[in-house]
């Protein structure tokens, strides 16, 4: 299955985001036990972060992000890439 990526920046003030920190991450977790493989985390040295998951098709891939609390909740701007390995 194809790998994308969610890159993302914050555009709320952190209140705001915090309050829907848990929802992400229980958004993700139910990812993983769909099997996407997801991990998410944050940039150490700035603000933003990412998203690594697998899906099926760049149009499921767009569902899957588009129903991220993160994204619902209008706490950040994204680019989604496909990810394409060439080692591991």
């Amino acid at each position: 299955m194809p790998w994308f990526v969610k890159i993302e920046a914050g555009k709320v003030d952190k209140p705001t985001f915090d309050q829907h920190v848990p929802a992400h991450k229980a958004y993700v977790q139910d990812l993983i036990s769909k099997g996407h493989k997801a991990k998410t985390g944050y940039w150490a040295e700035f603000g933003g972060g990412m998203m690594l998951f697998e899906a099926g098709s760049m149009e499921e891939a767009k569902a899957i992000v588009a129903l991220d609390p993160l994204v619902k909740n209008g706490c950040v701007n994204y680019q989604l890439h496909e990810w394409r390995i060439v080692m591991e």
